[in-house]
C-alpha cells in the first residue's frame, strides 16, 4: 500500500515552505487570511522570534490565535492555556489552523463518588 503524500491546496510541503508569508496568506481560508493580513505587532514579533529560535528546544508562546505557518512545521511548540504549557509537535496537517486549537483551556470533568456533605439519598445513586 502506498503512503499518501501531503498537499495543501495542491502544493507540497516543500513548495509551501518556499513561499513567503504573503504568498501563503493567499492560500488559507478567509478568516485566517484576514487575521494574518492585519498582522498586528504580536504576530510580527512572533515570526521574528521564531526565525531566530534554536530548533532543539520547544518554542513557547502565549499567542494562541497565531496561525500555523509552513516554517513552523517540524517544531515543538508549547502554548500556554492559562494554567500550564501544553506541548504540541507541529505537523503539516495543522497548516492554516490556530495554535490554541491544540491546547485546550478546559479539561474534561470526571466525577468520582459523592463528596462531604452529600445527602443519604445521593450516596445510593450509581455514577456509571
Amino acid at each position: 500500500m502506498a503512503t499518501r503524500k501531503f498537499s495543501y491546496k495542491g502544493k507540497t510541503l516543500e513548495e509551501l515552505q518556499a513561499l513567503s508569508v504573503d504568498e501563503f496568506v493567499k492560500l488559507v481560508p478567509s478568516r485566517q487570511r484576514r487575521s494574518l493580513g492585519r498582522m498586528g505587532h504580536s504576530f510580527k514579533a512572533f515570526i521574528r522570534k521564531l526565525r531566530k529560535h534554536d530548533r532543539k528546544k520547544p518554542f513557547r508562546t502565549h499567542i494562541r490565535e497565531m496561525i500555523v505557518l509552513p516554517e513552523m512545521v517540524g517544531l515543538q511548540m508549547e502554548t500556554y492555556n492559562g494554567k500550564e504549557w501544553v506541548k504540541c509537535g507541529v505537523i503539516p496537517e495543522m497548516l492554516g489552523r490556530r495554535l490554541g486549537e491544540y491546547s485546550h483551556t478546559c479539561k474534561l470533568v470526571k466525577h468520582s463518588g459523592p463528596g462531604i456533605g452529600a445527602t443519604r439519598g445521593s450516596k445510593a445513586v450509581e455514577l456509571k
